[in-house]
């Protein structure tokens, strides 16, 4: 379960791209939030289960966060300002029982280490599934295979991709555009969609409730990180923010101003580890250091009690990045304070 929307520069108010994506996991699985710098293969790339073809060329740096045991990412942000997500999807294709390939976190990262736009990333993970397929479960000690469709974006391009083994279908985004855990794309929709599948109660809610805040332009970044934290757009726990008990919860979120706001257009990625509904949103820029975040356990001992302390630093470190999150000083100092406040509340 996930949820991903993005609004191009023509439907926000800052004039930039605004990618946002929360990540629905297992409730008690980590996610490391990390700085992949750029690299030159020099021999074949060991993906989750199986190893590709080296990169062509130098890999781009990439910001992303993965649940601890993968290769691959849940969502992520390259240096050249394309950032991805990837959401779970269901078609008439049982993916269980194929040999383990690639997974649609795999293809996240693939698709950022190897492409300096969107239109090259969707190039680069097509040509990627179709010579490897998918195969293999996406959750960690279980057997839980799934299809995965994608949002990419760049600072003025966007595009969905969904799939179904080695099947895919894209479309180009015109002014924006959300995505959830079924197909959308109108063709490959009517022919593939799992039509066994409770989309009305697990899905359709959370899709409409990004629809909605996409429609209502110009889209802010405030509106989207309000939005990801939203309880109010689903039942028994599937809702943007999802708490379904010993099922799935949201365990990480990124929203990401493209190309940025600064001289040099960085984009800069606002990162939050663990639950937002519970946690705070720290503003990263790609491309500097990243630092050490607390451990995302430490996450986990959040709760609403703690809120009026979260938004007052989140507020502070939103003010102050545009001036200041261009420098590598910037984000080291950012989680000294942010472990200061999860001590101070007893994380």
């Amino acid at each position: 379960m996930c949820d991903t929307l993005l609004a191009l520069p023509d439907a926000t108010t800052s004039g930039r791209t605004l990618f946002a994506k929360n990540s629905d996991r297992p409730p008690d699985e980590a996610q490391e939030l990390e700085w992949l710098a750029p690299r030159r293969d020099d021999g074949p790339v060991r993906a989750t289960y199986l190893e590709v073809d080296p990169a062509p060329r130098s890999t781009l740096g990439v910001l992303g966060s993965r649940p601890w045991w993968t290769w691959g990412l849940e969502h992520g942000v390259n240096e050249a300002g394309v950032a991805i997500g990837n959401e779970a999807i269901f078609t008439t294709l049982d993916p269980h029982g194929l040999p383990p390939a690639l997974i649609g976190m795999d293809l996240v990262r693939l698709g950022l280490e190897r492409a300096p736009t969107a239109r090259d990333a969707v190039e680069v993970m097509v040509d990627l599934l179709e010579r490897y397929g998918q195969g293999g479960s996406c959750h960690h000690g279980v057997d839980e295979p799934y299809w995965s469709s994608f949002l990419v974006a760049d600072a003025t391009d966007a595009w969905v991709l969904e799939t179904s083994g080695r099947r895919w279908a894209s479309e180009q985004v015109p002014r924006s555009r959300a995505i959830s855990n079924r197909t959308t794309i109108p063709a490959f929709d009517a022919e593939l969609r799992d039509a066994t599948l409770p989309t009305e109660v697990t899905t359709d809610p959370r899709l409409r409730a990004s629809q909605a805040v996409l429609a209502h332009e110009p889209v802010t970044l405030g509106a989207l990180r309000a939005h990801l934290r939203s309880h109010t757009d689903g039942e028994d726990g599937f809702s943007v923010c999802m708490h379904v008990a010993g099922y799935a919860a949201t365990t990480a979120a990124m929203i990401v101003e493209l190309p940025g706001p600064f001289a040099s257009s960085r984009p800069l990625a606002h990162v939050c580890l663990g639950a937002p509904c519970a946690s705070l949103f720290v503003p990263v820029a790609v491309g500097r250091r990243v630092g050490r975040p607390p451990a995302w356990a430490r996450f986990g001992g959040l709760s609403a009690r703690h809120r009026d302390r979260l938004d007052v630093l989140e507020a502070q470190l939103a003010a102050a990045a545009p001036r200041h999150a261009d420098s590598d000083a910037w984000a080291p100092d950012v989680w000294r304070q942010v472990e200061a406040l999860l001590d101070a509340a007893g994380a």
